[in-house]
């Protein structure tokens, strides 16, 4: 992971090995909590002096970066900053283009979608209007959905939810327990990991690599940490947009049957292959485990995040669990939003076919902005998803994100998406407005791009902004 980290010879070795370090842990790739090896270790692995590993340490001991305890050893950890931004910050004279929701509008077919339930409302008036499971109609089509996919599945099969949040919710209070451990991505969606927080469980992550998903490593935390759960994303990640081809899918459900390990697979985005169709892609994750995976989808993404409706496809033995602990919690989703979905979901491909359209051109401008504007970050074009994941030409996630407000553009640093921070030369920029507010955006983060450089990083801070 170190790499080439001396670059300026012998007379700098501790400061350049500790700066290594660092840029480790900024990307995220070196979360808070890992530890080190023992000095002697690393002297004789890299090799240099007992002396410089003791130096460098030191720097970042004092920097905060890494935390040690007579006789535990050393371990990497995060120093903390006082940054807050509000939602709300005043602008300089500018509309505010908000980057830190990758949500795209409402399909042009909702409203009249809308109005055709209104003709069949009156039938469900009548009834007392709680459906635990969720709508028979809207199960049966999310089944066809999957069986479309590849997939056989029955309706009963099938729980509807009050989105993918709520579904993952869910599935964190049926699997897991005060203290519990859950593998997660890393970066992972910052929503999924203060959902694993707020359950009192402690996320484990498993570091992404420049490819995808680092399947060894993911192995090896199984077995030492013994998670009661996996949180993954293998259709366009949030946020790197990786994609987990069929035989990578088969060696993770391998893994996880050696491991007895549920995996938690979010298909929030899966319907928007912008390169593709999504009937054609890898077959879903269910297919090669499906006693061990629960697989989250939603509509917020592909059809409108006000709808508010998502599922959980699993087992019927899993299925009549998840109903058992539901009602604690809620006696179901909203009636008239699941109407309207099913409506949708009667002859889906026209309407996705026009949305993943539309967000391939406007993926399409945000890069061709960014490569003008802002020619020093570097990215990779994501073949599905709502968003670009830009790699900084240094580590300043959190102050471009600070500076950002004052033009006008509301951004989620980096660090939301590591489980412990960390990812300060890393922004995640959704492509979900229109083409020339994306064009526009892309001048003003050249702006404050150019504003930042040099300033060096802000440090872990509290930027307070909601992120989808």
């Amino acid at each position: 992971m170190l790499g080439e980290w001396r670059r300026r010879g012998t007379r700098h070795g501790s400061a350049d090995l500790a700066a290594a370090v660092r840029m480790l842990v900024l990307d995220g790739r070196l979360p808070a909590g890992t530890r080190l090896p023992a000095e002697r270790e690393l002297a004789e692995v890299l090799p240099v002096s007992r002396t410089m590993i003791t130096a460098a340490l030191d720097q970042l001991r004092a920097e905060g970066l890494v935390a040690s305890r007579r006789g535990a050893g050393s371990w990497i950890s995060l120093p903390t900053g006082s940054l807050g931004v509000a939602p709300d910050t005043p602008l300089v004279g500018q509309s505010m283009v908000d980057f830190a929701r990758a949500a795209p509008p409402a399909l042009p077919g909702l409203l009249a979608a809308f109005d055709q339930v209104r003709r069949s409302l009156p039938e469900y008036l009548a009834d007392h209007g709680y459906y635990e499971h969720g709508l028979p109609e809207l199960r049966k089509r999310i089944a066809d959905r999957y069986a479309a996919r590849g997939l056989p599945t029955s309706p009963n099969q099938i729980v509807i939810t009050s989105g993918a949040q709520h579904a993952l919710a869910l599935a964190l209070r049926l699997l897991t327990g005060p203290g519990d451990r859950v593998l997660v991505e890393q970066p992972s969606y910052p929503n999924a990991l203060d959902a694993i927080k707020a359950v009192s469980a402690i996320p484990v992550p498993v570091a992404m690599t420049d490819t995808g998903w680092d399947l060894p490593g993911i192995a090896a935390a199984l077995r030492q940490a013994a998670p009661r759960m996996a949180y993954v994303v293998v259709d366009f990640h949030n946020p790197t947009a990786h994609r987990l081809d069929a035989e990578g899918r088969a060696e993770l459900a391998d893994i996880a049957r050696r491991a007895r390990t549920p995996l938690v697979v979010d298909e929030t985005v899966v319907e928007l292959d912008l390169d593709g169709d999504p009937l054609d892609g890898p077959p879903p994750m269910a297919s090669f485990a499906e006693d061990l995976v629960v697989t989250l989808g939603s509509a917020s993404k592909s059809h409108w995040g006000g709808l508010r409706i998502g599922w959980i496809r699993a087992t019927p033995e899993v299925v009549h669990r998840l109903i058992s602990t539901r009602t604690a919690l809620d006696l179901g989703s909203a009636v008239v939003e699941q109407l309207v979905l099913a409506e949708l979901m009667a002859d889906p491909e026209p309407a996705l076919r026009e949305r993943r359209a539309q967000l391939a051109a406007q993926r399409d401008v945000l890069i061709e902005g960014l490569r003008e504007h802002c020619p020093a970050w570097r990215f990779r074009t994501p073949s599905g998803g709502l968003s670009v994941w830009c790699e900084l030409d240094a580590p300043v996630s959190t102050r471009i994100a600070v500076v950002a407000q004052n033009h006008g553009i509301r951004l989620a640093p980096g660090s939301r998406f590591g489980a412990h921070g960390g990812f300060e030369r890393w922004l995640r920029l959704p492509f979900v407005q229109p083409p020339d507010v994306l064009r526009d955006a892309a001048r003003r983060l050249g702006l404050v791009a150019a504003s930042v450089a040099g300033t060096g990083p802000a440090g872990e801070a509290d930027v307070t902004v909601p992120v989808a």
